[in-house]
């Protein structure tokens, strides 16, 4: 019984310090995460941070481990390139393929790859203040 007390004690104060432990995200989740961003690279979309990070969510992953300082980011680069060049050939029929899947009007999931030209609300300039009356 004298013996289990100190284990005991060392448990205690080390469990708050343990760090996060996770597991690495789905190869799907890798897979979408490349292929949005080879459908940015090669079509000129831009990627809905907020519809994107939902769509990663689904997938048990976030941007952080996906990113390219992230843990798992030169998994995905490598993917990335892959796709890219694969898309490439065909930009065209791939640029409209994707549209058709993570667009505006996208049938998997929406808004996730939004038109360059597209400027999103928060960056919209402010409506010009009214001409005071003379």
């Amino acid at each position: 019984m004298r013996h289990l007390a100190p284990l005991a004690a060392v448990l205690f104060l080390c469990g708050p310090a343990q760090a996060e432990i996770r597991n690495a995200p789905s190869p799907r989740a890798m897979e979408l995460a490349a292929y949005i961003f080879a459908a940015s690279n090669v079509c000129g979309f831009r990627i809905g941070g907020p519809e994107f990070e939902a769509l990663l969510a689904k997938q048990n992953a976030r941007v952080s481990d996906i990113q390219a300082g992230g843990p798992f980011g030169t998994r995905v680069q490598m993917m990335f390139t892959l796709m890219s060049n694969q898309m490439q050939p065909n930009r065209e029929g791939s640029c409209t393929a994707v549209a058709g899947e993570y667009g505006p009007e996208g049938n998997i999931a929406r808004n996730v790859l939004q038109p360059s030209d597209a400027v999103p609300e928060a960056q919209k300039p402010a409506a010009p203040p009214a001409k005071p009356a003379q």
